[in-house]
């Protein structure tokens, strides 16, 4: 009888690469924000945002996972928490976030590529089909393959960052000046921009969970990668945003050039084309790091009787859930007609929402498994665990009330990703209707 296949696992420098390109993937997306926020709030939204958005969602994630480590993650512990029907809510929504995230890096793929040769724009569907197709086969060859990947690309997305930060510094003689940081006359329809700005750049934590049983010693592996990974987005977004203040590009000229704009000021074209063969690097590599997480939620909720059956079948030599991975590229290939702005508005709605139930499973499982084993725990009791909680969403609020005062299409993209998070609830009932004994 032959032996069943080995499932390799992903060792923990490669996890804070797959992490990087999951949350980050370097600065890129991060250029309207000068324009959004201007000089005087830029940076102080880069700082605050991070702290009330991010830390709160990683401490989460961190106690969840070392109590599941699990492959399906969050969608997992809300189910286990909440029940099949929110576990449902927690996956489906997740799946529609993933999507819409997935559509933004292959027009960011061709916006770099125009870098060298401007024509591709007339060509950017192709393209971007062409990059879409390309990491789904990357993805079913399996987790080793993508972490090794992620590897090279992080090293070819962080060179030249280090080296502008260098040049900079080294030629910047004078001491550095920074202007008062203040909110002070930035319209609220522009910080609603703003912070999704900067929340799209630093969301993902959870994703990173959904193959945990693929990674080597899950518990510290994580608990390591992801604050090295955290350290590491923050001091790049950081520094960027400073040199691109003070290199004295305009906000227009940084939203239309991008960061290669910066290079060519601080060091000429050879390091304004070194950092756009960057931004294809860093959106290759977290199309790919996002469809490896992504891929394996249809995966365990098809083996929870909750989505088609066919989903959940592996490839019979890479043990890779292809079928998920082809149905996700799909869908996707239609999701790259949407403009980048209502993107990154949806995606970043449709994803706090699903966040918001992984909080509130961490307070419902302190209460009800208050002696379960958690091997990384915050040290908070429940009422400190609510206000915790309470920080993300506010700012989660404060963005979408933001994006409904605009007068642009904010308020349109705001309204499609509530209408699809409303899916949730016909689709369960669809569910329960066919198969009543799933419902709770």
């Amino acid at each position: 009888m032959p032996s069943s296949p080995i499932l390799r696992k992903i060792r923990p420098i490669q996890l804070i690469a797959v992490i990087f390109f999951t949350v980050s993937g370097g600065p890129y997306g991060l250029e309207p924000l000068l324009a959004y926020a201007g000089q005087h709030a830029a940076i102080l939204l880069l700082l605050l945002t991070p702290l009330l958005w991010d830390v709160p969602a990683i401490f989460v994630v961190l106690e969840l996972n070392s109590m599941m480590p699990v492959t399906g993650g969050y969608y997992k512990w809300v189910k286990h928490a909440l029940g099949t029907r929110w576990g449902f809510y927690e996956g489906w929504w997740t799946w529609l976030y993933t999507f819409v995230d997935l559509a933004i890096y292959p027009g960011l793929f061709v916006f770099y590529a125009a870098y060298f040769f401007p024509e591709l724009m007339a060509y950017r569907i192709p393209i971007c089909l062409g990059v879409i197709w390309l990491l789904a086969g990357l993805n079913i060859l399996g987790i080793v393959p993508v972490g090794k990947t992620s590897l090279v690309l992080g090293a070819i997305v962080i060179v030249p960052f280090v080296i502008l930060f260098a040049l900079f510094f080294y030629h910047h003689t004078v001491p550095v000046v920074m202007v008062s940081p203040s909110l002070k006359g930035l319209p609220f329809p522009s910080l609603g921009m703003a912070l999704y700005t900067i929340m799209w750049n630093c969301l993902g934590w959870d994703n990173v969970t959904t193959y945990a049983e693929e990674v080597e010693k899950p518990v510290r592996s994580y608990l390591i990668s992801v604050f090295t990974a955290f350290a590491l987005v923050i001091v790049l977004y950081f520094l960027i945003i400073l040199v691109s203040e003070q290199s004295g590009i305009s906000a227009a000229d940084l939203s239309s050039k991008g960061f290669p704009g910066v290079g060519e000021i601080i060091s000429g074209k050879w390091l304004g084309a070194f950092i756009a063969f960057a931004g294809m690097a860093s959106s290759l590599g977290i199309y790919a790091a996002v469809l490896l997480s992504v891929s394996r939620v249809p995966k365990v909720m098809a083996d929870d009787d909750l989505l088609p059956k066919r989903l959940n079948s592996l490839h019979s030599k890479f043990q890779t859930p292809y079928i998920s991975i082809i149905v996700c590229s799909l869908v996707v290939s239609v999701m790259i007609l949407w403009p980048f702005d209502d993107l990154l508005i949806i995606d970043v709605i449709v994803y706090g929402a699903g966040l918001s139930l992984e909080y509130v499973s961490l307070i419902k499982l302190r209460r009800s498994m208050p002696d379960a084993e958690r091997p990384f725990k915050i040290p908070l009791g429940i009422p400190a665990l609510c206000l915790m909680t309470a920080l993300p969403a506010a700012v989660y609020l404060v963005a979408l009330v933001g994006a409904f005062s605009s007068e642009k299409q904010g308020a349109w993209a705001a309204v499609f990703a509530i209408s699809i998070l409303a899916t949730a609830a016909g689709i369960w009932r669809l569910i329960v209707w066919r198969k009543p004994h799933l419902k709770t």
